[in-house]
């Protein structure tokens, strides 16, 4: 796991919000913890060491607790009583599960003194957005020439087995999915166009792995040059050193906001919105946007680092592709065991 290590002025900037927190009214400083899930790898170690002292100086003990948003779901499922975390940071697939289940409940806004900052389109009737994730194609440069998207990569033999590919259960993966999905199909469900591509592509079904984590590891490797990602994931490998670029494909880029939710049956209400407000402060964001993480802010005081707005604006955020998830839900088990199957025959 990567060091989230703070620079001068990033640790400059989180002192001075940890000092702003600890004026915060005494009502806000009752005893208490909480535990919030959070995404593993970089997610996990920037939130740990960004929002932790953010939340202490609030008066509260925060636990994170690094777990796919899958995973987070299966969690809370098994136990919705006594959920095993406070928070929940989650996608909108998984968020839209949670909200049928009724795991998660409705926030109330007026407990957030950073609310005001968010535009409308991150204020979520379930909780805030904390980041937009703009996902698209990484690629080695000094491996493989740029991609123009998705079908590049199964027609231009020059990424001939140097493709990764994770299964349906990855968000990042399912977006890019139904991208394929209308390239070389009737539209973004018909997933038996793109079983047909892999399988008259046997070459990319050999570099079929778990996750992102994974195809991560053989990247740096070298064992791989290409995978669907996030723009963060690209930041953390420049952040390694590694040669690493962004392509955004031609069909559009798929967008998935990231937001924190409100367990139902919290254990500690007030706590987990001194985390929520935490994570959507300046002086959390200010932070966070540095690499290697280099979240997009949904903050508006916090302005974009040139490596974002090399990404993306906030101009652009409108434009980008934001999936249907309900349709998604809706396929997604039978997808997962279609493709499994296609993996353990190829």
């Amino acid at each position: 796991m990567t060091e989230f290590g703070l620079n001068r002025r990033g640790f400059g900037l989180l002192a001075a919000g940890v000092a702003t927190a600890a004026l915060l009214p005494a009502r806000a400083r009752a005893a208490g913890s909480l535990v919030a899930a959070t995404f593993p790898g970089g997610w996990e170690d920037a939130y740990r060491r960004v929002l932790t002292p953010l939340v202490s100086a609030a008066g509260y003990d925060l636990t994170i607790a690094p777990a796919l948003a899958q995973d987070q779901l299966a969690k809370v499922q098994a136990s919705p009583d006594n959920p095993a975390y406070d928070t929940l940071l989650m996608s909108p697939g998984q968020g839209a599960v949670a909200i049928e289940n009724g795991l998660i409940q409705k926030i109330d806004p007026g407990k957030l003194s950073n609310w005001a900052m968010l535009d409308p389109a991150f204020q979520g009737e379930y909780g805030p957005t904390v980041t937009v994730e703009v996902n698209g194609i990484a690629y080695n440069p000094d491996m493989v020439p740029k991609p123009a998207g998705y079908r590049d990569l199964f027609e231009n033999p020059a990424y001939a087995g140097k493709v990764s590919w994770t299964g349906f259960g990855s968000n990042t993966a399912v977006m890019a999915y139904t991208q394929l999905a209308k390239i070389f199909g009737t539209g973004p469900d018909d997933m038996d166009a793109v079983f047909k591509l892999f399988r008259d592509h046997p070459e990319n079904l050999k570099t079929v792995i778990d996750s992102t984590n994974h195809q991560m590891t053989l990247y740096q490797q070298g064992e791989i040059a290409v995978f669907m990602c996030s723009t963060n994931n690209v930041a953390h490998l420049k952040a390694l050193g590694l040669a690493a670029e962004f392509a955004h494909p031609e069909t559009g880029s798929p967008a998935a906001p990231v937001n924190i939710h409100l367990a139902k049956g919290s254990r500690n209400v007030d706590a987990a919105y001194a985390y929520m407000d935490a994570a959507i402060s300046k002086a959390a964001q200010d932070v966070l946007k540095l690499p290697p993480s280099e979240m997009f802010p949904t903050n508006r005081d916090v302005e974009l680092t040139p490596g974002i707005a090399a990404y993306v604006t906030r101009e652009q955020v409108a434009s980008l592709v934001y999936p249907d998830w309900t349709l998604i839900n809706k396929n997604r088990a039978a997808w997962i065991r279609a493709f499994d199957t296609l993996v353990a025959g190829g």
